[in-house]
């Protein structure tokens, strides 16, 4: 490959993952505000355990939440909440339970999926939760 295309491949590499995170960062904060504005509240961002991390724990009504967040631009390529699989979903379980005992004061837990599409119908963020997942 000669020296021109391969520095172009790497920027657009670069470009794409920058956006890649920007979108996801972007998704985060909308999360945590929509949460927010629910009366959840918020104990830890980007919890991390050895390789495992969760994008939002919460509490609300004396349940605490395990919240993973997928966003996506818009819904031109689905939707993001199919981005979480089961793999996702039993590391998500995972780190929970390493959470747990370390914070062993928890009776009540529940493990979400917030799906953000930034660029909805109407222009706006459009969000859709599921609550309770499991496997």
């Amino acid at each position: 490959m000669s020296g021109f295309f391969e520095q172009l491949l790497i920027s657009f590499v670069h470009l794409f993952m920058a956006s890649h995170n920007d979108t996801g960062k972007t998704g985060e904060e909308l999360a945590l505000a929509y949460f927010l504005q629910l009366g959840y509240t918020m104990l830890h961002r980007n919890w991390r355990h050895s390789h495992w991390e969760i994008d939002l724990v919460l509490s609300r009504n004396d349940i605490l939440h395990f919240v993973e967040v997928k966003c996506l631009r818009s819904g031109r390529f689905g939707y993001p909440e199919e981005k979480v699989n089961k793999r996702k979903l039993q590391h998500i379980m995972n780190a929970a339970e390493v959470f747990l005992e370390k914070n062993p004061v928890w009776k009540k837990i529940q493990f979400d999926v917030l799906s953000v599409i930034l660029e909805g119908n109407n222009g706006k963020p459009e969000y859709f939760l599921i609550e309770d997942v499991y496997l």
